[in-house]
């Protein structure tokens, strides 16, 4: 299954590194086991950063989406 997750809905106003346990608690929600997850939206790096290494190995793939890049892989565990 494909999930878009909008980086920007995890946080009000600006990211702050104290709440990351908070974010990182809704993305895990939000894109269950082994699916395909796309991020994009607004946020801060270390928060992208953060979301990559909590999907690593959760997630089929991760890909990035942007304006600029249209699609970026940045791991894919699918073996099909």
């Amino acid at each position: 299954m494909r999930i878009e997750i909008d980086v920007s809905t995890l946080y009000e106003g600006q990211a702050k590194l104290k709440d990351l346990d908070l974010y990182l608690k809704k993305v895990q929600e939000l894109a269950g086991e082994g699916n395909e997850i796309v991020l994009f939206g607004p946020g801060p790096i270390w928060l992208y950063l953060k979301i990559a290494h909590l999907l690593h190995g959760k997630a089929s793939r991760l890909i990035y989406q942007s304006p600029v890049v249209k699609e970026l892989v940045i791991f894919d565990h699918n073996p099909y």
